[in-house]
């Protein structure tokens, strides 16, 4: 995948901690440690969304639109 090069101000905090990260070979350097951890944030953030949608479904009629037409169907099913 093409990397684009940004800079990114940082607290002195978190800087030496991902520092740290580096230093005890958890990361190969500053970069990926970065990397790492906005892909992980950003990976958070889109289960959180998936999951604040789904939490609006209402099961009944989930179920409802799943089972539309299932009667029907269910001659054609192979047996098991």
């Amino acid at each position: 995948m093409a990397k684009t090069k940004v800079a990114v101000t940082l607290d002195t905090h978190i800087l030496r901690r991902v520092d740290r990260l580096v230093r005890d070979a958890r990361y190969p350097n500053r970069s990926q440690a970065i990397e790492a951890a906005v892909t992980g944030q950003l990976e958070r953030l889109e289960r959180r969304r998936l999951a604040e949608e789904c939490a609006k479904l209402d099961p009944a009629a989930e179920r409802a639109l799943a089972e539309e037409g299932l009667g029907e169907d269910m001659a054609a099913w192979p047996e098991y």
